[in-house]
């Protein structure tokens, strides 16, 4: 279903359709499916904002807090910055826009603690998160992108922490997937850098005149 209607949004997006307001009832059905089926458009959600931005009678925060949450899944790409300039700052001001402002900024600044703390106390934040299905296991996929550019060990304890305190079996799931090592002293190896720097060879052709 999702790669037809995928076709189906691309051949609306062609040419000067794409700016068509008819299309939004099929450009919104197409986010909430993304939302559901866990898959990701973000030329489509664009030409959504795009088009709330033509037609402000159509705007529908809802949908616009969708398309900020899922741009958030495609951390550390740029997404969410672009999507965020679509939207009115008037609008930015509303909620759940504003909630999903503000832990767009924790996310950015590598503040996990606090974001998982926000989605733990804020209810309504919550209930817009869980419509993302798979929300929560991107942010861990940043924050493990994060973790291997920025560490070479870290305290077991401390990336349960970052993780959101998910379950031991959770956190050991994560630390295979990419390929670290818990060591016994109760440290993750996460890599030597010194292996990351390849040296290269630059070979200069000079001409002589």
């Amino acid at each position: 279903m999702a790669d037809a209607m995928r076709a189906q949004v691309a051949a609306l997006l062609k040419g000067i359709d794409r700016y068509n307001p008819e299309n939004l009832v099929t450009l919104e059905k197409y986010i909430n499916m993304q939302a559901q089926e866990n898959t990701y458009d973000l030329e489509a959600n664009l030409a959504v904002l795009k088009l709330y931005q033509f037609n402000p009678m159509h705007y529908q925060t809802t949908v616009a807090a969708q398309v900020l949450l899922k741009a958030l899944t495609n951390l550390p790409h740029t997404d969410f910055t672009l999507c965020k300039c679509l939207i009115d700052l008037n609008k930015q001001e509303e909620e759940p826009i504003m909630k999903v402002m503000h832990i767009a900024e924790m996310l950015e600044m590598c503040q996990f603690k606090s974001f998982w703390e926000c989605l733990k106390i804020d209810q309504d934040l919550s209930a817009s998160v869980h419509v993302i299905t798979g929300f929560e296991d991107s942010i861990r996929k940043f924050v493990c992108h994060v973790v291997s550019t920025t560490y070479q060990t870290i305290p077991f304890d401390t990336l349960t922490e970052l993780l959101g305190n998910i379950p031991e079996s959770q956190v050991k799931q994560w630390i295979s997937k990419y390929g670290w090592s818990l060591q016994n002293d109760g440290n993750i190896y996460i890599t030597n850098q010194e292996e990351n720097i390849k040296t290269k060879n630059i070979t200069e052709k000079i001409t002589f005149g």
